[in-house]
């Protein structure tokens, strides 16, 4: 599959294939250094080399198990990515991770929109049976997401990480090709789509 231009489109803000010529603007625009609060929730340190973010970057779009979508903001910024990666090609399945890197980006509906955006191309142009995740206990906004867009707990890994000294759990979630198609049937008879 061709992994080039825009999958969506949402007052102003696009989602779309990472492209090399992104690499710069990718570490000068979210890690210089990276949010304390994104590095937080995503389990990552926040301060990064130029090289180790670039050539990270250049790495993932090579891989051909793994779909990576940078998230843009109206002013062409960029704001955070959303990524299908591990993909098993014979169970049809693959882990989901999103980010979004600015502080002023969350609380907007754009984290859910990307995240609904991502788990269709999934299912609709990967033909996934399967779509996983994890999220720490810490982060109830990303769960809450993560329901709302038709995931599930499947499970805990009891203190698992820790965040600011404390124990905490690592949330595992995923949906189901069968569970996607019930979701998008309710929403198109509900007029959602």
């Amino acid at each position: 599959m061709k992994k080039k231009g825009i999958i969506a489109e949402k007052d102003g803000y696009i989602i779309r294939f990472a492209e090399a010529e992104d690499a710069q603007a990718y570490y000068e625009q979210n890690y210089c250094p990276l949010d304390k609060e994104a590095a937080r929730l995503t389990g990552s340190k926040e301060v990064f080399t130029k090289e180790e973010v670039v050539s990270f970057f250049l790495k993932s779009m090579e891989d051909s198990d793994r779909y990576f979508f940078l998230i843009i903001a109206p002013d062409g910024k960029i704001i955070g990515e959303s990524v299908i990666n591990e993909i098993d090609w014979d169970l049809r399945c693959a882990n989901f991770r999103i980010g979004l890197y600015k502080q002023t980006e969350r609380g907007k509906g754009i984290g859910t929109w990307a995240t609904e955006v991502t788990r269709d191309f999934a299912f609709e142009e990967l033909k996934l049976h399967r779509l996983e995740l994890d999220v720490y206990s810490f982060n109830p906004r990303a769960e809450k997401v993560y329901l709302k867009a038709g995931f599930k707990r499947e499970g805990v890994l009891r203190d698992a990480v820790m965040d600011g000294g404390e124990y905490a759990d690592d949330i595992l979630m995923s949906i189901l090709e069968d569970e996607w198609r019930a979701l998008m049937k309710g929403e198109e008879s509900h007029g959602i789509l």
